[in-house]
């Protein structure tokens, strides 16, 4: 069940910050060098979305496995969207 709680704070945490970074076009780098248009964004947020309801469920049903194998797949889609925001060089 932590791992299920875990997985829904950073589900929505991420979510949120991907909601916030599809409200603005971003830099040059972001939008042409990685792809990270708003709709990326918006794809990601959906995503989280459907992860935080995903722990939520296997958190109320009591799903330990679950939770631990959602988490483990979710980190890796975290870990990938952390890593878009890495920049080769500085927007001017």
């Amino acid at each position: 069940m932590l791992y299920s709680a875990a997985g829904i704070v950073v589900a929505s945490i991420v979510a949120i910050a991907a909601w916030r970074c599809s409200r603005s076009p971003g830099g040059f780098y972001d939008r042409e060098v990685y792809g990270m248009s708003e709709p990326a964004h918006r794809r990601y947020a959906a995503i989280s979305l459907a992860f935080a309801v995903y722990f939520g469920m296997t958190c109320a049903l009591r799903l330990d496995t679950a939770g631990i194998a959602g988490l483990a797949l979710y980190a890796v889609i975290a870990v990938l969207y952390a890593a878009s925001f890495l920049q080769g060089a500085p927007d001017e």
